[in-house]
């Protein structure tokens, strides 16, 4: 809902109260990405994977954060190692495919949307993963497509749209504001 300054108060209470729970630092980086605050996101993910290094939503997150402070190469690392961590994890595939388009690899990227429609005939894909691709790549008639289909769906990610800086530069096309006056988003 965009209520940056509630969730860090509470975020930072939290790891008073408890230090040690990587996850509170994985997702205090997330709060931090959505808050385009990537420095802090970094150290948050970092923590998080001193504390337990298989946490691959941090490397994702990592990866994310990247890849807004221009570090393609860390940020292919970080999405390549959560991958790893979870082979089969379709979320981390998509994310590994937005990064390298981020990173200018249209190929590669290319290469990830194939391998996700074919994956997509045995397990669930989130079409939300398929259209920040596409966005990434220059699309944004086929990721508005994409995340249509999400919509429709209710892919869970979909709760991120009216604060993710992926879809910033979708914020003043109709199709987008359409989709995020459906959704209820103020």
């Amino acid at each position: 809902m965009g209520r940056y300054e509630e969730s860090y108060a509470e975020f930072k209470r939290a790891i008073r109260l408890d230090p040690h729970n990587t996850y509170t630092y994985a997702t205090f980086g997330f709060v931090c990405y959505l808050t385009r605050r990537y420095d802090e996101a970094i150290d948050h993910f970092k923590k998080s994977l001193e504390l337990d290094p298989g946490i691959g939503q941090a490397y994702c997150g990592l990866g994310w954060a990247y890849t807004y402070k221009s570090m393609n190469d860390a940020a292919i690392e970080a999405v390549s190692k959560a991958l790893e961590l979870s082979p089969r994890a379709s979320l981390f595939l998509g994310f590994l495919g937005e990064v390298h388009a981020a990173a200018g690899h249209q190929d590669e990227a290319q290469k990830i949307l194939d391998r996700l429609q074919e994956l997509s005939k045995t397990q669930y894909v989130s079409p939300h993963f398929v259209g920040r691709i596409y966005l990434t790549l220059g699309k944004k008639d086929e990721a508005l497509t994409w995340l249509e289909t999400a919509y429709r769906e209710r892919a869970a990610l979909m709760a991120l749209l009216k604060t993710d800086p992926r879809f910033d530069e979708l914020r003043p096309h109709p199709r987008f504001q359409d989709l995020m006056r459906r959704m209820n988003f103020p």
